[in-house]
């Protein structure tokens, strides 16, 4: 948890029911311990996608499918969602859920790894690229992504911040995460430092940061 949590309470509070189809699919995630995005990190990318009208969004890490669902719900009528998932378990459980809510035309799912996906995708051809898939890659992912975003094009990417255990010293936390913790603290310096990337790291959630390629 970042921040303190009666803030974090209310803010969630505040939020307005989800269509059904939406309500359900997050009943469901919980239910069968899928992570999924948070609620206020939710409404952020939701925001972020219908503030910036995107083209293209490009999503890295599909899940059961539930947050390309919300992007989906506030996208362009023009915007088309190409999402990627390697866990064979939740290929079938996304394609099912992009079905119900009728929006098998407005998303694509492309199977397999990620890293290999990418480096066969056209450059610059997205202008939204959401990360949220397994934090140790994001560093190593970070350069083939860069490529595929289009010029002033916008980059998330979820949990970064580790549920505040980032800006403990490596020895601090339990030693299965200290290698993903010093390469998301190696993605945060490099995306603060990338010439031509503007960058701002926010506090929500697990710890979201956006940036624009100039």
């Amino acid at each position: 948890m970042i921040g303190n949590q009666r803030i974090t309470d209310y803010i969630r509070s505040l939020e307005p029911d989800m269509e059904p189809v939406l309500e359900c699919i997050e009943r469901e995630a919980k239910e069968t311990f899928v992570p999924i995005i948070r609620k206020e990190t939710a409404a952020l990318l939701k925001t972020l996608v219908a503030g910036t009208r995107p083209k293209a969004i490009l999503e890295v890490g599909t899940a059961v499918g539930y947050s390309a669902l919300l992007m989906a719900s506030v996208m362009g009528k023009d915007c088309h969602i190409t999402t990627i998932e390697k866990y064979e378990k939740r290929i079938p459980i996304a394609h099912a859920n992009f079905k119900r809510a009728g929006r098998e035309s407005d998303i694509t799912l492309l199977e397999g790894d990620a890293e290999e996906i990418m480096k066969g995708l056209s450059p610059e051809s997205f202008d939204f690229i959401f990360m949220d898939a397994a934090k140790g890659q994001y560093i190593h992912w970070l350069p083939v992504v860069l490529g595929l975003l289009a010029p002033g094009g916008m980059l998330v990417s979820d949990n970064v911040l580790q549920d505040g255990d980032l800006i403990e010293s490596r020895f601090a936390v339990e030693r299965r995460n200290r290698t993903i913790h010093s390469r998301m603290r190696d993605y945060l310096y490099t995306l603060k430092h990338t010439e031509g990337l503007e960058t701002s790291i926010i506090p929500i959630g697990d710890g979201v940061t956006l940036s624009v390629k100039i």
